[in-house]
């Protein structure tokens, strides 16, 4: 008889969305971030990437989406992943993470047409780590989700 309770736990851990997986590590999160599909992330979601961020920065896009007409772009009007509306991370280096506590700082480095470089902010939260902020302090126009959010109220 355990048999098939062992059959039907395993189907449904590997039937879990992202979002119930834990990161162990900052570098872990990076790395399935920028390995991930998007076409997995629910339609409901606040953001593409709503799976590996933080409650708090899912809640400023939901808030940013629900004050946004529609047909109307929000805020962040690109990818914060890839810093950009096209192209894809490629040759991607997340950096060594500088852990304090519950949160973390990472670089990761890649090449999206040009080299990038972003500035990832993580928190611990449910067990394992999120993105609470991600920061492109290079080029013309710098800029961090957290600011953009709050130049938008």
């Amino acid at each position: 008889m355990r048999l098939p309770t062992l059959a039907f736990a395993l189907a449904a851990l590997f039937a879990l969305p992202a979002a119930a997986q834990t990161y162990k590590s900052p570098e872990a999160l990076l790395q399935a971030l920028y390995s991930y599909d998007t076409s997995e992330t629910s339609a409901n979601a606040p953001s593409l990437y709503s799976p590996f961020f933080s409650d708090q920065l899912n809640a400023r896009y939901q808030e940013d989406a629900d004050n946004t007409q529609a047909g109307d772009g929000g805020t962040i009007d690109f990818d914060p992943v890839i810093s950009g509306q096209d192209g894809q991370a490629t040759n991607v280096e997340v950096g060594e993470a500088i852990v304090i506590d519950d949160t973390a700082e990472v670089e990761v480095t890649f090449k999206n047409f040009e080299p990038v470089t972003l500035y990832y902010t993580l928190v611990r939260e449910h067990g394992g780590w999120k993105v609470d902020d991600i920061a492109n302090q290079q080029g013309e126009y710098p800029w961090s989700l957290s600011a953009l959010f709050d130049g938008a109220r």
